[in-house]
């Protein structure tokens, strides 16, 4: 059953005596987006990485649907971080340059021993045409480098998806057709969404609560 992704009085960063995020409290619920706004180096991406289960945090907790997921001394176990799926701003770093989309969407279904007959439908879901499978990340353009990306995050069909500044390199129209994908996914499996930007229009009409990370104050969401 699904009861929320949640970040208990998480404090991380990459060095224990300046932290970038402090005591800071966030959930995702099922079945919902939440906003997550803020400047930039604010820590927004501390705190997708923490719920990501990418960056343990230095103290607090990360719950996932009630059991606590950063107790344990090195990586969660799969079956936990393959409930999670997050897509990043900058769809070239996530991508390795020598493989086709084909592959790197397929990347996480062959990772965990599942049948990779699936990458067509996934292709399809993202809007991304049988053409451009066979091509690589410098063959395509930004947008239909992070529909594949999108396919990829969704390959595992995760309970929670985190969406870090996915839009940033995207123009209005490629914005508009990813978010309608993942309103589509949210609505088919109950996921809950997580989605970070320094867009407050672009959150304010996609999420359905919004909450601010700054470094003058933490606050729960």
């Amino acid at each position: 059953m699904l009861t929320g992704l949640r970040a208990d009085a998480i404090t991380a960063g990459y060095h224990p005596r300046h932290p970038v995020v402090t005591d800071y409290s966030l959930t995702v619920h099922p079945g919902q987006t939440a906003g997550l706004a803020g400047p930039s180096g604010s820590g927004k991406s501390t705190v997708a990485r923490v719920l990501a289960l990418l960056h343990k945090p230095f103290a607090g907790t990360v719950h996932l649907d009630d059991v606590p997921v950063t107790r344990y001394r090195g990586r969660a176990p799969r079956e936990q971080r393959t409930r999670i799926g997050i897509l990043f701003q900058q769809p070239r770093l996530s991508v390795d340059p020598r493989m086709t989309l084909r592959t790197a969407i397929a990347e996480p279904l062959r990772a965990n021993g599942r049948p990779v007959d699936r990458v067509d439908e996934l292709a399809d879901l993202v809007m991304l045409t049988p053409e451009l499978l066979g091509r690589r990340p410098h063959e395509v353009s930004d947008g239909q480098l992070q529909r594949a990306c999108l396919a990829r995050a969704l390959a595992l069909r995760p309970a929670y998806l985190i969406c870090d500044e996915m839009t940033t390199m995207l123009d209005a129209s490629t914005t508009a057709a990813l978010v309608a994908v993942i309103r589509d996914y949210q609505r088919r499996t109950g996921a809950g969404v997580l989605a970070i930007s320094h867009d407050t229009a672009l959150l304010d009409r996609w999420a359905d609560r919004v909450v601010r990370l700054d470094h003058r104050a933490t606050r729960p969401g």
